[in-house]
């Protein structure tokens, strides 16, 4: 136990002396959180600007304002949006599509009509263009139809959160553990640990368990700061929520353990590590929600270990759910996890 307990130690030590694990590790995640969280829960007032292109005979359209540079359309419900009307030429307009600075081109012509010029892929420049055109044929938004949501968990950063945290956990096994075990072996740190009288399996031990105690710390955090900031709330069973951490860690460390089982070069390591996240990270329902891809991707998906991490995970901050609804999915990670484990035991090289 003495052995197991120096072991454990190290790899804590190990960790809160590297500044850029606390950072990436801890800071990062939440620093993520609240900038993603304010950016889409800030003010209902919102800025666009439309670049105009005046073509021949648009100064006979009395639609598109000339003198004012701007038209605030919306209600007290809703908010408003100010268009600012920027007056230039094709290919200057073309210029602030590609630079971001706009996503909508109006072309005005005599007798008043209007060309719209936009990317229909982009949602910022289809609304754009739906309030545009009711404005100018002068169909204003009916505030009496519109109700305002207000329910618990709607909002963007309710969906946010519990998906950071899934990513976390997922970051933390696979950098934490697969990366430091390559750098180790190939500074041939791990030859020189296995010629002492350590016991490989505390080595191990020492290694998730400090995984586990370093990841709760920064979910915890997470959780908290978020709390503060943005009222975010866990409404589901708390302790399904720590058998799904538990399930994420158990998971994710023994797929690191048989990412990092044999090769001792680190630019390998990156690699292996970049190609089991990133798809992860993008197609599993983080940032946006998954259903935005095709049927046909959804339903692989689905089925993704993160996605399954993060969809209960949110299922418990969001809908309230209990400790059987999480079960299955507790069992499936934490036996795939161990089946992982016991295949990266097998071919481990230790040097």
């Amino acid at each position: 136990m003495n052995q197991l307990y120096q072991l454990f130690i190290v790899e804590i030590k190990e960790y809160i002396r590297e500044p850029g694990a606390l950072f990436w590790s801890i800071l990062f995640p939440i620093l993520l959180a609240l900038g993603l969280g304010m950016a889409f829960s800030g003010s209902s007032e919102q800025d666009r600007t439309i670049a105009v292109v005046c073509s021949s005979g648009c100064d006979n359209n009395t639609l598109v304002p000339k003198n004012e540079t701007s038209t605030k359309i919306g209600n007290e419900k809703i908010g408003y949006t100010t268009f600012k009307f920027q007056y230039t030429d094709w290919n200057q307009a073309v210029q602030m599509l590609k630079q971001g600075k706009t996503s909508l081109v109006l072309k005005p012509y005599p007798n008043d009509s209007i060309s719209y010029h936009f990317d229909p892929a982009n949602a910022d420049a289809k609304l754009s263009y739906l309030m545009l055109s009711d404005y100018f044929s002068n169909k204003p938004i009916k505030e009496s139809e519109i109700e305002v949501l207000k329910q618990e968990g709607t909002r963007y950063v309710d969906f946010l959160v519990p998906g950071i945290l899934a990513m976390g956990i997922m970051m933390s096994c696979m950098w934490g553990i697969s990366y430091r075990t390559v750098d180790r072996r190939n500074k041939k740190l791990l030859r020189r640990m296995v010629a002492t009288p350590m016991k490989k399996a505390n080595y191990v031990i020492a290694q998730i368990g400090s995984n586990i105690l370093t990841g709760a710390i920064e979910a915890s955090l997470l959780v908290l700061v978020t709390h503060w900031v943005f009222d975010i709330r866990i409404t589901g069973s708390f302790v399904g929520l720590v058998l799904m951490f538990l399930a994420g860690n158990i998971f994710f460390s023994g797929l690191a353990w048989l990412v990092a089982s044999r090769t001792s070069k680190t630019q390998i390591a990156n690699g292996l590590i970049n190609l089991v996240v990133m798809p992860m990270m993008i197609m599993s329902g983080i940032y946006f929600s998954y259903h935005n891809f095709p049927d046909f991707m959804i339903s692989v998906i689905k089925f993704l270990p993160l996605t399954i991490l993060a969809d209960n995970i949110r299922s418990l901050f969001l809908e309230g759910t209990g400790i059987n609804h999480v079960l299955p999915p507790f069992v499936i990670l934490s036996g795939i996890g161990i089946l992982l484990f016991a295949i990266g035991i097998r071919v481990y090289k230790w040097y």
